[in-house]
């Protein structure tokens, strides 16, 4: 069995290997990576992490939108309320300037000076009405429990009877705009005798 020496190539290749075609280190056309495939997997790698910050910046985006539209809704009820605010502070600075010229009015009354059908009473019912209109109200009448957060006691009488405090006369008449306390009742107020 001697082997053929002289068809053998330096290097250990086999000549007839190498006349039919195929290199035993080369792979077949399956494992062969070509520039184009290298290409298309550092592309297909780039969209990859550009779609990545796509997403991480539509989400951040998303985020300061939602935040944004918060801080808008916040803001437009704070306006609001302060809209509220400066509404009821500009029909309280009217009814406050309403008051004297009313209570002139209830003292008129009490001494007969607003007589049914004259000019004076007509004007006294306009101007009350106006009052109501901007939601002015009154309390404070003889009769009542006094409570101290409501009346003020410019004079006590110790009266006999009498069970608990209780306004015997009003001096002035107390106004509220709307839940607003424009200016507490001052009232004579009937105390239990000792």
């Amino acid at each position: 069995m001697a082997k053929d020496f002289e068809n053998e190539v330096p290097g250990g290749e086999d000549p007839e290997a190498n006349a039919s075609g195929s290199d035993p280190q080369e792979g077949t056309e399956a494992d062969e990576l070509t520039v184009d495939d290298i290409l298309g997997a550092e592309q297909n790698a780039d969209a990859a992490a550009e779609d990545a910050v796509l997403a991480d910046l539509e989400t951040a985006l998303l985020t300061d939108l939602k935040r944004l539209q918060a801080e808008y809704a916040n803001y437009r009820r704070r306006t609001e309320e302060q809209r509220e605010v400066e509404i009821e502070r500009a029909q309280g600075a009217v009814a406050k300037g309403l008051l004297p010229v009313l209570d002139d009015l209830d003292r008129a009354e009490k001494h007969g000076d607003l007589e049914a059908g004259s000019a004076f009473a007509a004007i006294a019912e306009k101007l009350r009405g106006v009052a109501e209109r901007i939601g002015l109200t009154t309390y404070g009448e003889a009769g009542e429990v006094f409570d101290p957060q409501q009346h003020e006691a410019i004079f006590q009488v110790p009266t006999p009877g009498a069970t608990e405090q209780t306004i015997i006369e009003v001096v002035e008449i107390g106004y509220r705009l709307g839940s607003v306390e424009l200016r507490p009742a001052k009232v004579v107020v009937a105390v239990p005798a000792e």
